[in-house]
């Protein structure tokens, strides 16, 4: 006869399933394998980093250029970058990334179904940084071939055409395509702003808190810049596998004054993880002159011209402008006005 001990166990194992069935009915459900409100998110980019890409499958391939629509609007500038892309499907993608609460609508033609899955945004706060890391993942699930990724916003334009653009990114190094999986990175530099001369940087650093970033950011290490880029894949892949700087750039800030993590982020990482990789600088014009409440300088209809494109294409550095920001949606019309005879006639 079994003993009481023995019987008093196998009741234990008995019960067992009872006790977690009831469990699961009184806990609140935490998702596997993430418990972070960020799980759909996290899934992504560890699909995204994880790929393997058969380039040497593609007979001949030509790299593309992921463009990366951030709108919180509609496209209103959809039909002048219809004109930008026309002809060249084979040399782009389009992602676009819509705040849901803001009933974007799909402008239609070659921005049909290209939104991906949405989260909302606000400034001074790390969705816009979210935002831009999904876009970047869905584009690197989605197209071996895109090898740049543009981030664009509802409010910039074009200033050259799109072949002018390509063969700009491309110029002079698209010969030994039999590497091209393997060297592409270090052919290819980032255009991403990088400054460590800001005269606001400390109130920027400490905008979370006197050693919020600490020890994973110090300040020698912490950069700023434009908030749109264009970076290589290498650089993309960065981006969405960092989980160390993300866990400190996502805190809530103190000072919101100072709080641009969007334009905080992206330069430090890729400062601090392939400095030579990068240019230092961004391909978008913005104009800064009169700015008011953390906002550029927004051009209205009657400063469109031939003359103002042609000035906002110029640098200091080395490099052209091929993008420029922010241009109000009356500006449509003159802007198409002077498309075929000045922005794309290169």
């Amino acid at each position: 006869m079994l003993s009481s001990p023995i019987l008093v166990s196998l009741a234990l194992i008995l019960s067992l399933p009872l006790v977690l069935f009831f469990t699961q009915q009184i806990l609140p459900q935490i998702p596997f394998p993430f418990s972070s409100p960020d799980a759909e998110d996290l899934a992504l980019f560890h699909r995204a980093t994880h790929i393997t890409n058969h380039l040497s499958t593609f007979t001949n391939p030509k790299p593309k250029i992921a463009f990366l629509f951030l709108t919180n609007s509609n496209l209103t500038f959809s039909p002048l970058w219809e004109k930008f892309f026309n002809k060249n499907n084979h040399l782009f993608n389009i992602y676009i990334h819509a705040d849901p609460t803001s009933s974007v609508v799909s402008p239609g033609g070659i921005f049909q179904n290209r939104f991906i899955p949405s989260k909302i945004t606000h400034r001074a706060s790390p969705s816009l940084i979210a935002a831009a890391r999904r876009l970047l993942a869905s584009a690197l699930l989605d197209d071996p071939l895109n090898q740049y990724f543009a981030l664009i916003s509802q409010h910039c334009i074009p200033l050259f055409s799109f072949q002018f653009v390509y063969n700009y990114l491309f110029k002079n190094q698209l010969q030994s395509l039999a590497n091209f999986a393997d060297d592409f990175n270090l052919r290819y530099p980032s255009f991403i702003e990088i400054l460590s001369d800001d005269p606001n940087l400390n109130d920027r650093y400490i905008a979370r808190g006197e050693n919020a970033m600490l020890p994973e950011v110090t300040f020698e290490d912490f950069r700023v810049g434009s908030q749109f880029f264009i970076l290589n894949r290498k650089h993309a892949e960065v981006v969405v596998r960092d989980r160390r700087l993300w866990k400190k750039f996502k805190l809530p800030c103190i000072n919101e004054d100072s709080c641009y993590p969007e334009e905080h982020y992206f330069p430090t990482l890729l400062s601090m993880e392939d400095p030579n990789g990068c240019t230092g600088f961004t391909l978008t014009r913005v104009n800064w002159t009169g700015c008011w409440d953390g906002h550029p300088h927004l051009y209205t209809p009657p400063e469109v011209s031939p003359e103002l494109v042609r000035e906002l294409r110029l640098s200091n550095s080395s490099y052209s402008y091929l993008f420029a920001r922010k241009f109000s949606p009356e500006c449509l019309s003159p802007l198409m006005d002077i498309a075929d005879n000045v922005i794309f006639q290169d």
